[in-house]
């Protein structure tokens, strides 16, 4: 029998009460598992008990986004929705069975969306099931607070709130030390954990290692497109300025700040977005993010990383062509004439030339039209995060670039979370995917990242021999039709694009445009 949802399903005794999964094809599935509560702007807590057997087979509850996207690029990323409330902290699990000594890694999975969007299950291909049942790994994701409700500054009204604009990364706190306390009983090994996530989520991966409270909790890191460098947080505007401008859309005094805990989540929504607007008038942006204080310690590009996440074995990795958004070209049968011409359009002739040269080095299997497309935004941070971890930590570091050009449009570089479906095992389910050599790009990437998180060490068979980074030696494996590795592969390319390569502004702290429209922005992740 393929599917068990009854009085033999089952059934897992945590540390606050049963709950009850359901089994399917060999996997058991665990959905809205609640870790945590909290009241709006402070710390999570544990759970009560509860008497009886819950059932976990509904997703639990999104945190709410502070404006509905317009859909685009499905074709690209699929996605899927579910309802939504503040009280979002709830986690799923994929098991191949809940055996307590079967002591199976453990993969906790952290969405994209940056830190203000996104959910455990948003992406189709966030699905644990291939992973659990083909890889014989335990799989979370997991829900947090975001934006507003995850990192709105109210430390200068009250000791109560003195980490809420660090309230959504304690939810992840929380929800690892639920893992640590429970998922034995899942058949996962609480002693080795790694934490993996893919851009807002790949950043996540990089606060937690900053974050004292979390040591001990994960012992492998993964950060997928993550790395976003400094200027992610607020500019030109302080917290309490931000909450006096919502205050001041709600017409509450300044006193009794303490009222915005129990304003509806649309009203507290609408005057967040409209204070939002009234600052970005003002030149001033709001981006939701973590901010230093005495939880969270700093960015460790900025500063330094701690002691304890440099003991961290990491993996560290980036795509080719992460946000190129430029009109739709035929550049994967360009002829080399046409391509050179592009790419001497976009730097200039004596930077075109440059740039052609170095990148037929970096990607001698690419055509070098793709140069004009080639990340600048996350890439640079990218290396300098690996090379600095790698000259100061005592753990592994391993560097990847998901460099694969698909069949689409025209032809088109890797974009932001085309690795995704590869890396969990379930690119067959994403149809742009099916491309040529998309089943050993899968058996590798996924085989890469499932080694990593058993032992430490990604090599699988099927890659070339994958070595740490060290000092001056940025080892980077190329996933693409030829997987290879390359050592500092992208020092002079990066340096001719910044100085040739004209700058795009990408505003990740703009409002809508239009007055009268709370919707806009596009899904990008």
């Amino acid at each position: 029998m393929d599917f068990c949802f009854s009085k033999t399903a089952p059934i897992v005794e945590t540390t606050k009460g049963k709950l009850r999964g359901f089994r399917f094809k060999g996997v058991d599935h665990f959905y809205g598992i609640r870790y945590a509560k909290a009241r709006r702007f402070q710390m999570p807590e544990p759970v009560d008990p509860w008497e009886g057997v819950k059932d976990a087979g509904s997703y639990g509850m999104n945190c709410p986004v502070l404006s509905e996207p317009q859909p685009m690029g499905e074709i690209m990323i699929p996605h899927r929705f579910w309802p939504s409330s503040e009280h979002c902290q709830y986690l799923n699990i994929w098991t191949a069975g809940c055996d307590p000594t079967a002591k199976r890694p453990v993969m906790f999975w952290i969405h994209g969306g940056g830190y203000s969007a996104g959910s455990g299950i948003e992406q189709i291909c966030y699905d644990g099931y291939n992973l659990a049942k083909l890889d014989d790994v335990v799989v979370v994701t997991v829900n947090h607070r975001l934006n507003a409700f995850g990192y709105l500054d109210m430390s200068s009204f009250g000791d109560k709130y003195r980490n809420s604009v660090n309230v959504g990364m304690a939810d992840l706190v929380e929800a690892l030390r639920w893992v640590r306390d429970n998922i034995a009983e899942f058949g996962g090994d609480p002693g080795n954990v790694t934490i993996f996530g893919q851009s807002g989520g790949g950043a996540k991966v990089t606060v937690l290692g900053q974050i004292p409270e979390a040591e001990g909790l994960f012992h492998k890191a993964i950060v997928m497109s993550g790395v976003m460098g400094p200027g992610m947080g607020m500019g030109g505007v302080s917290g309490r300025e931000l909450v006096l401008e919502i205050l001041g859309k709600l017409n509450i005094p300044e006193s009794e700040a303490e009222r915005l805990e129990k304003v509806p989540v649309p009203q507290f929504i609408w005057a967040v977005n409209r204070a939002v607007k009234s600052l970005y008038k003002q030149g001033k942006h709001v981006n939701w993010a973590p901010s230093p204080n005495d939880y969270y310690v700093c960015d460790p590009l900025e500063k330094d990383f701690t002691p304890s996440s440099l003991k961290v074995p990491t993996m560290v990795g980036s795509v080719i062509a992460e946000f190129a958004f430029g009109p739709g070209r035929d550049i994967k049968n360009m002829a080399e004439e046409d391509s050179e011409k592009l790419v001497k359009e976009v730097y200039g002739p004596e930077g075109g030339e440059k740039v052609l040269e170095e990148f037929r080095k970096a990607y001698p299997h690419t055509n070098p039209a793709f140069a004009v497309d080639a990340d600048d935004m996350f890439l640079p941070a990218t290396v300098d995060y690996v090379k600095k971890k790698a000259k100061e930590a005592s753990a592994p570091v391993y560097n990847y670039l998901f460099a694969k050009v698909f069949d689409y449009d025209g032809g088109k570089a890797a974009w932001h979370c085309s690795d995704i479906p590869f890396f969990f095992h379930n690119a067959e389910m994403i149809p742009v995917c099916h491309q040529e050599n998309w089943e050993m790009l899968e058996r590798v990437m996924c085989g890469a990242f499932v080694n990593f998180a058993r032992t430490g060490d990604p090599n699988t068979q099927g890659l070339p021999q994958w070595e740490k980074c060290t000092d001056g030696n940025m080892v980077t494996m190329v996933f693409d039709d030829q997987c290879r590795a390359e050592v500092n592969m992208q020092d002079e390319l990066l340096r001719l694009m910044a100085e040739y390569k004209p700058k795009l502004k990408f505003d990740f702290g703009a409002p809508a445009d239009d007055e009268d429209e709370e919707g806009g922005s596009a899904w990008v992740f």
